[in-house]
């Protein structure tokens, strides 16, 4: 287990809405046992305030974040808007374009309100060919780079190739995966936001 808890946080508190798929919605599995609970028992543990308001749902897509995102931020108290969307869109052959104007649309609504901006690299099986993934990959760091927003690595990529670690369907992590996916996303929020204190 990685050890996340000794790495300093800030002490102003932080709120940080994340807007995913199944692959944060605890696909396959009670919430309880998903990672994005066990990573908020590790975050309390800190003291810090850091508080992650999980808005994931199964099978969504970008334009399915981009009309959710609006009421989500005039219902919440948010410092930081977490997008891990487009997998979906990819695996459906999504238009690239549709795709980054869709995460353009939501990370200016955040920068409206003065929020800070993490966006996941996502990935997809190279099923539509090799010209569209390298347009797909791309996507996320332009975006990034465009809008200054923090660019986070595909959170589960070093579980993905484990059979172990994977349910069934080849996707979506297990069980048993949930705890080394919290432990890595800990560290991760741990050193972003010991940076931006």
């Amino acid at each position: 287990m990685l050890c996340c808890l000794c790495l300093a946080l800030p002490t102003q508190a932080s709120n940080i809405l994340l807007l995913g798929d199944s692959l944060s919605a605890s696909y396959g599995m009670q919430a309880s046992d998903g990672w994005v609970e066990l990573a908020q028992q590790q975050l309390d543990q800190t003291g810090q305030g850091v508080k992650l308001m999980n808005f994931s749902v199964s099978g969504e897509t970008t334009a399915g974040g981009r009309v959710r995102l609006t009421q989500l931020l005039a219902d919440n108290s948010v410092d930081i808007l977490w997008i891990e969307l487009g997998g979906n869109d990819g695996l459906r052959g999504y238009p690239i374009r549709t795709i980054r104007q869709n995460l353009l649309a939501m990370i200016q609504l955040a920068k409206a309100k003065d929020l800070k901006v993490i966006i996941t690299q996502m990935e997809i099986p190279p099923n539509l060919g090799r010209r569209y993934l390298s347009m797909f990959r791309a996507i996320y760091p332009k975006v990034a780079l465009e809008t200054q927003s923090e660019l986070m690595p595909f959170f589960i990529k070093e579980f993905v190739l484990n059979k172990s670690l994977m349910q069934a369907d080849g996707i979506h992590p297990n069980r048993a995966a949930q705890p080394l996916i919290a432990d890595a996303v800990v560290k991760y929020l741990t050193q972003y936001l010991a940076l931006g204190s």
